[in-house]
């Protein structure tokens, strides 16, 4: 009788705090959409070891200038760390249902346009000044006046374009499509697999991988993504078991490229937080400041319109939003989100974002800031396994990527490709982040060539005072190779 009296007091007090009846749901539709969301999301802690980490230095690893690699089991430790502590203090100070973890496209930008140029720590240092810049522009209420100067169609361009991105770092990284010699005499510069064939079991698990992902999505099966990641990675233990591919080593292109799918000797283990707290602030020193300066802007753009999106879609599934399709008080979401910029950085995991993700939670009925408390500790447990993540090879966890590429993507349906003025900027935008492998050459082509289009055709009024500042410090940032050669080096 004290039992069920201490229960009944326990969901009380849960009702009240999170406003669990308010909101029409109850505490085991909570708990059922929190699971559900971590099992959607549960990818990130393998892929975003791959995309920041290396099991070891060489050829195809991601290193910073020095050389430096993060190891993937502790990048995987502190992943899980930082998106379970987010996602529960989101639960808690903001009362919705909306997980955090790292950004994808955010860190396929530090890891390959920002850290090759500095050290790691200075790289994740740029992170954290994102999310203070981002933080004191919500404080300040200047976040919303920045977001308003962007037009909404080059908004969904950045967007289509990072995915696009993503998916040509997957595609690449599972050597489906490679870099042609230059002393193969053709002007072409890449190709299908090798010799324009997939030629290889590594390449052979990306394509089945992507197959069981593709048709999970399209069949709606929750955690389709985490279900193919598995798969892919099952497949690869029995490939190499039979047919004894090998490591690539930079040298065998038929070898797998990084990771290497052997069973670890142990499956739970304790985590590696050795990552956390390693960071500078000197990226102003070790790049031109303006090419610092440059790369946080992009991190904050990239941040500003992932968030504001994401939240604003999932707001509306939830039913939360207002009829204006504003959410009350948003302002302590974006609170929490910029914290997931300063903390993502100080962990070397990079920017933690709300994930579209979420959407499986509430479309199990998660409604309030319970399910993320759910979320959270399920992220907080993962810690303990990360042995397991140093078994899955680059090739099964690429699919993702292509598949988060193709749902990014859809957005290109809110682009007028009607209007040139607005096409060509957004088309800019969309395939320069591919072609030229960086976020921030797209945003900048689709910046400058959309205030001079405007500025030609008599719309200059059209364009806001922050665009023509950000698309000459873009211009600036196109011309840094004359303009350092004109002023002497």
């Amino acid at each position: 009788m004290a039992e069920a009296t201490a229960e009944r007091k326990l969901k009380s007090r849960l009702d009240r705090f999170f406003r669990i009846s308010e909101r029409g749901s109850t505490p085991g539709r909570e708990v059922r959409g929190g699971l559900v969301t971590f099992v959607t999301m549960a990818y990130i802690i393998v892929l975003n070891p791959l995309i920041l980490g290396s099991f070891s230095e060489g050829p195809g690893a991601n290193a910073d200038a020095t050389g430096a690699i993060l190891p993937v089991p502790q990048v995987a430790a502190v992943t899980a760390l930082v998106a379970g502590v987010l996602t529960i203090l989101m639960g808690v100070v903001a009362n919705y249902p909306f997980a955090l973890a790292a950004g994808l496209g955010i860190n396929a930008l530090v890891a390959v346009n920002i850290a090759p140029q500095m050290t790691w720590p200075a790289a994740m240092g740029l992170v954290m000044v994102n999310g203070i810049v981002v933080l004191l522009l919500v404080v300040t209420g200047v976040r919303e006046m920045v977001f308003n100067a962007v037009p909404a169609q080059l908004k969904a361009g950045i967007a289509v374009g990072i995915g696009l991105f993503i998916s040509l770092i997957g595609l690449v990284d599972a050597g489906f499509v490679r870099r042609i010699p230059d002393a193969a005499g053709t002007t072409v510069p890449v190709e299908l697999g090798i010799g324009g064939s997939i030629a290889s079991w590594p390449t052979a698990v990306f394509v089945v991988g992507l197959v069981i992902m593709g048709v999970l999505v399209a069949r709606n099966i929750r955690g389709a993504i985490l279900i193919g990641v598995v798969a892919a990675t099952v497949l690869s233990i029995v490939v190499e078991a039979v047919a004894g591919v090998g490591p690539s080593g930079g040298t065998d292109p038929k070898g797998w490229n990084l990771g290497y799918p052997a069973l670890p000797e142990d499956i739970i283990g304790l985590p590696d937080l050795s990552l956390l707290g390693q960071v500078s602030f000197d990226a102003w020193v070790q790049v031109p400041a303006l090419t610092a300066a440059l790369f946080v802007f992009t991190l904050v753009l990239t941040d500003f319109f992932d968030t504001i999106g994401t939240m604003t879609g999932l707001g509306r599934q939830a039913g939360l939003a207002n009829r204006d399709g504003q959410l009350p008080n948003v302002g302590k979401t974006l609170f929490v989100d910029s914290l997931g910029a300063i903390a993502g950085g100080a962990a070397s995991a990079s920017s933690n974002t709300v994930y579209i993700e979420s959407a499986s939670g509430i479309a199990e009925g998660a409604r309030t800031g319970l399910a993320n408390v759910v979320t959270g500790l399920l992220f907080i447990a993962a810690m303990f396994f990360t042995p397991l993540y140093e078994v899955v090879p680059i090739e099964a966890a690429a699919p993702a990527l292509v598949v988060v590429g193709a749902l990014m993507i859809r957005q290109v349906a809110d682009i007028d490709f009607r209007d040139f003025s607005v096409a060509l900027p957004a088309f800019l935008t969309i395939v320069v982040m591919p072609f030229t492998y960086s976020i921030a050459n797209g945003i900048g082509a689709g910046f400058v060539s959309y205030v001079l289009i405007q500025a030609a055709t008599g719309n200059a009024r059209r364009v806001h005072p922050l665009m023509w500042i950000v698309s000459a410090a873009f211009v600036v940032y196109f011309g840094m190779g004359p303009i350092r050669e004109t002023l002497g080096g």
